[in-house]
């Protein structure tokens, strides 16, 4: 099968390139991640901190892959992006913004609880993102509480429902005839 079928093929049922002992394979996030895919961009504290944050907004996301995701697209040309930042026009390279996103909610809560974001308990959790989402963290320094909200929820949501599996979580059958996927 020539690479470019084979491509096509991954990118039908969510498969984006990832490297697994030193060779690169298709897989999906949630498999990425669960056979320990190399990240190339995330350090493990802005991993730890975007699975905390990706699971408070979108149960599910953390075991979907967020970060290996996140970290995959980030790390392709701009243009090929699957990330939400691309649609709304965040300015390349995508890693800065995702790094001063998660920079900034490591800092506010930090500067609140005296503890990274992902130490904190569950409600906690809940309550800082309920106000980051209403841009009411005082002291917030990184781009607009409520914009980073609406960026990591949407692209958690499409790695927890944007796939196959998650048509199937939903009970809604796949019909790519009607409905294709969202964006991959």
């Amino acid at each position: 099968m020539s690479k470019r079928r084979e491509f096509m093929r991954g990118a039908a049922i969510g498969a984006l390139a990832f490297t697994i002992g030193g060779v690169d394979v298709l897989l999906t996030p949630r498999a990425a991640r669960a056979q320990g895919a190399t990240l190339r961009l995330l350090k493990p504290d802005e991993v730890e901190t975007l699975e905390a944050l990706g699971e408070t907004l979108v149960p599910g996301a953390r075991a979907a892959g967020i970060a290996q995701f996140i970290d995959s697209q980030i790390s392709v040309p701009p243009e090929e992006a699957l990330l939400e930042a691309r649609i709304l026009n965040v300015r390349p390279p995508f890693a800065d913004f995702y790094r001063a996103a998660l920079g900034a909610v490591e800092r506010s809560s930090l500067a609140q609880g005296g503890r990274r974001f992902a130490r904190l308990a569950g409600n906690e959790q809940r309550d800082f993102v309920n106000l980051m989402r209403q841009n009411r963290i005082e002291g917030w320094q990184g781009p607009a509480g409520a914009f980073v909200y609406f960026v990591l929820r949407s692209d958690a949501v499409d790695v927890v429902y944007g796939t196959l599996d998650g048509y199937a979580a939903l009970g809604i059958p796949y019909m790519p005839h009607i409905a294709p996927l969202k964006r991959w």
